[in-house]
């Protein structure tokens, strides 16, 4: 399958999003990634680019979603779609090491509870954060999105920004137009301190694929 690939060639985005399906040699439903190298030092605070992004198409992941609220906001999570609802049960049991979820959504007020949970739900990027969302007034809002697709990003200490973007099973126009969502959001999130070419490269792979290289003009 690899000799689909041709050496040194860069693909446009639609022909990466057929030919991802192609090589992609696993038995199960497979996920669509994006690596993408930004000309950006994240070292440097004004720099950081973070964000997040509802795809047009959802990720095709089925995502676990606790929401963390007072007694008289859990009826209108459920509603919205929460898999997991309540507070000081939850907070005992994330304690105790439970981490079962995929994102966690809060309200301001409850962030003052979950200060002493850094530890268990930082190193799993399970902490809510106001930036992307996760601590808000509007829960259900949140729970909804969140289970429409939408998800959160922030570049790694090389500069790259990983991201899902669906499932093997998508049509090509589908993971196309994730794809676009997604480069439209980080070109927005370009830091007017970041001098030079901006985008350097984009990888799509499917799990255990290759990476195909993308024409960065494709897309951005």
């Amino acid at each position: 399958m690899v000799s689909l690939l041709e050496r040194n060639k860069q693909y446009s985005i639609e022909e990466a999003s057929e030919l991802v399906k192609k090589i992609s040699t696993t038995k199960f439903d497979a996920s669509v990634d994006m690596a993408v190298r930004l000309g950006v030092d994240p070292r440097k605070a004004n720099q950081m680019v973070r964000g997040v992004v509802t795809l047009p198409h959802g990720t095709g992941k089925a995502v676990r979603v606790l929401a963390l609220v007072p007694s008289d906001k859990e009826a209108e999570a459920k509603e919205a779609g929460a898999d997991f609802v309540g507070l000081d049960e939850y907070l005992e049991k994330i304690k105790g090491g439970w981490t079962d979820v995929d994102v966690i959504i809060t309200m301001p007020a409850v962030m003052g509870k979950l200060g002493p949970l850094g530890r268990v739900l930082g190193p799993r990027g399970l902490m809510p954060n106001p930036k992307t969302g996760t601590v808000t007034m509007d829960v259900a809002k949140a729970v909804s999105e969140v289970k429409a697709g939408k998800i959160d990003f922030k570049v790694d200490k090389y500069g790259i920004v990983h991201a899902s973007i669906g499932k093997v099973s998508f049509p090509a126009e589908k993971i196309k137009e994730n794809a676009e969502e997604l480069m439209r959001t980080l070109m927005r999130l370009k830091p007017t301190s970041s001098k030079g070419t901006y985008v350097k490269s984009i990888y799509m792979s499917s799990t255990m694929s290759r990476g195909i290289p993308v024409e960065s003009k494709s897309v951005a």
